[in-house]
């Protein structure tokens, strides 16, 4: 086999390479015997019509584009093999010569992984900044706490709208003196000071009474989903119905034993500090992982081929489209119901792919010069922290990766996870 490489732009490479005629030919004979077997020919058993039957009952080029396709996947591979190029992506094939008895030509186009050149990695100065735990995040927590302990209880009688209250109201709006479609409400259940409602109207509900009528001016936020309302003035003629108000239990030791195994309030807020602070440490660990690894990216050189990019983003399209199939809603309806395309959202995602492609680049290289390898015991680690996180067991995970052929897949995550790990490991102390 003989091969000759051009390269091209954003690291495409055109390999054209020769298959002996030899090789060729008994690829053809193959090809005929595998179509003997396939098709029904009148007067023979299948597997048993010789070469010149078979090409006279599917014809010369079928049968030699047969046996171009037993010998061109091996071909390519073997070519990629002897001249170092790693794909990125599929083979285009393009047949130059195809003939029984002459050596066949073909070229392939493919986009190779780029070169890397690593920057610094190891050792890298990035601080561990825990933030501290103050006794306003404690008493904020505990408050939470408290909250979740409350009941509902109407306002005293005459009460008017607090910021905070829970009121029911009827509401309609206008725009240009119009109702528009999905302005009213009846007997809708609102917050004040959730931001549910466009920005101002639940501020102007403050200080209405139960029965009390009100006309509340807004205008909608120029990015609103609905563009005929984007941007517009608008009235909404409110009803209050009702106020609620959360009657909160007090902050005591009758609190601390109903809502914890502690006898006493002290106690509580102790054991809210210590959580509060292994919560921080571990932010903070989280946050100079991510930092480690983001260096380090930024340290590399690198050129993306955009096709990288757009593939990146072809897998980022498809998770979401499943995410949403199981949420019960198709790709087409979440285009609709958010007023936008798949360009829009391609180009929204384009950053975060380049992103995470150049950063799997950096740390495949770091693989390389560093030999870090993964071995049977990781991925079973893998495994049981998988079967962990769905509830399966280790046999039934495996099971399920076979069956999809993802091997390859798990021991590519674990290679990326293991060598995020080794340059985390080699933080500057």
């Amino acid at each position: 086999m003989n091969v000759t490489v051009e390269n091209g732009e954003n690291q495409q490479v055109t390999l054209t390479i020769t298959v002996e005629a030899d090789k060729f030919g008994k690829a053809v004979d193959r090809a005929a015997k595998n179509l003997a077997g396939r098709v029904n020919i009148p007067g023979f058993r299948k597997g048993k019509a010789p070469k010149s039957i078979i090409i006279r009952h599917v014809g010369k080029d079928n049968l030699l584009r047969e046996a171009f396709d037993l010998v061109a996947p091996k071909a390519f591979s073997d070519a990629l093999e002897s001249e170092s190029i790693e794909p990125v992506t599929r083979p285009e094939i393009d047949i130059v010569t195809l003939e029984e008895g002459k050596d066949v030509v073909f070229k392939a186009v493919t986009t190779k992984r780029p070169e890397v050149k690593l920057g610094e990695y190891k050792g890298l100065n990035i601080p561990k900044d825990v933030k501290p735990t103050t006794d306003e995040d404690v008493e904020e927590h505990l408050k939470r706490m408290q909250e979740r302990q409350g009941n509902m209880v109407d306002a005293p009688e005459g009460a008017a709208v607090e910021n905070g209250d829970f009121t029911t109201l009827d509401f309609e709006g206008f725009v240009d003196g119009e109702a528009f479609e999905g302005g009213k409400g009846k007997d809708y259940p609102l917050q004040i000071g959730s931001g549910s409602f466009i920005p101002g109207f639940e501020d102007q509900l403050i200080g209405m009474k139960v029965g009390e009528e009100k006309d509340v001016n807004v205008t909608f936020p120029e990015e609103y989903h609905s563009e005929e309302l984007a941007g517009k003035p608008a009235v909404f003629k409110c009803t209050i119905h009702s106020i609620k108000r959360k009657n909160l239990p007090p902050l005591d030791d009758e609190l601390a034993k109903k809502v914890s195994k502690f006898d006493t309030l002290e106690e509580l807020r102790a054991d809210i500090r210590k959580n509060l602070e292994q919560q921080a440490e571990r932010a903070a660990e989280n946050a100079q992982r991510e930092t480690a690894i983001e260096k380090a990216t930024e340290n590399a050189q690198v050129d993306i081929p955009p096709v990288m990019i757009d593939n990146r983003v072809d897998s980022m399209l498809q998770e979401m489209a499943m995410r949403l199939q199981q949420q019960g809603m198709s790709f087409e309806q979440y285009l609709q119901y958010a007023n936008t395309d798949i360009q829009k959202i391609r180009e929204q995602y384009r950053e975060t792919a380049e992103k995470n492609v150049r950063t799997d680049l950096m740390l495949g290289e770091v693989a390389k010069t560093e030999d870090i390898k993964v071995e049977p015991a990781d991925l079973d680690a893998e495994v049981a922290l998988m079967a962990q996180t769905y509830g399966a067991t280790p046999k039934q995970v495996q099971s399920i990766i076979k069956e999809q052929g993802r091997i390859g897949d798990l021991t590519a995550s674990v290679l990326r996870k293991k060598t995020a790990q080794f340059i985390i490991d080699n933080i500057a102390k």
